[in-house]
């Protein structure tokens, strides 16, 4: 059994959510970042971690790749043209939401006081709402990134998408709106979010 250790309020919730959508079963130890629970595994603190047979595998994107993969469901097979397509598309999800999204955390509450500068999440705003007029011109039709079946890039979007609203990012494009209550309107995230 998977032991997934971190809050559902962070990036673990991917974590759970997949496993949810892959019908395994798991322990959730839900802690918070730095906890004394997670510096073994992750000396840097970090969450989520995933503890398979023992060994420990950190970030989300890593442990969700990981976990797609060993169970063949959402994703594509390694070394085809559809897996480049949904690594470049999980690439850009996390470079482009992800990244802005936690470097405005850093600037509202992880960074020392002194260390934090606020006028940048107005930068951060602005990139997030470039960032999704890109990201539509790049979806396939049939609900999902990638057309009809869900792959890891989603988990990770909604994810983002879902953290946006609880930042005030505005989320601006309506296909954005609309696919996120969709992924949110799944058995598997219903369950994943009541941890």
């Amino acid at each position: 059994m998977y032991q997934v250790i971190g809050t559902a309020r962070s990036r673990a919730m991917r974590v759970l959510w997949l496993l949810e959508e892959l019908g395994q079963p798991y322990e959730h130890v839900p802690v918070n970042p730095h906890s004394e629970r997670v510096t073994p595994f992750n000396p840097a603190g970090k969450v989520p971690v995933l503890i398979v047979d023992g060994t420990p595998i950190t970030d989300s994107t890593a442990i969700l790749t990981y976990l797609a993969d060993k169970h063949g469901a959402l994703t594509h097979p390694a070394g085809t043209l559809d897996r480049a397509r949904q690594d470049s598309l999980t690439q850009f999800v996390l470079d482009e939401f992800d990244a802005a999204l936690w470097l405005a955390a850093r600037h509202s509450f992880v960074l020392p006081e002194e260390m934090r500068l606020a006028a940048i999440k107005n930068t951060l705003r602005w990139e997030f709402e470039r960032s999704q007029r890109t990201l539509v011109h790049r979806m396939a039709d049939g609900g999902f990134l990638m057309g009809e079946h869900m792959t890891v890039p989603d988990i990770i979007l909604a994810h983002c998408l879902t953290w946006a609203l609880t930042a005030r990012f505005p989320i601006t494009e309506h296909r954005l709106t609309d696919y996120l209550d969709r992924m949110r309107a799944r058995p598997a995230y219903l369950r994943a979010a009541a941890r």
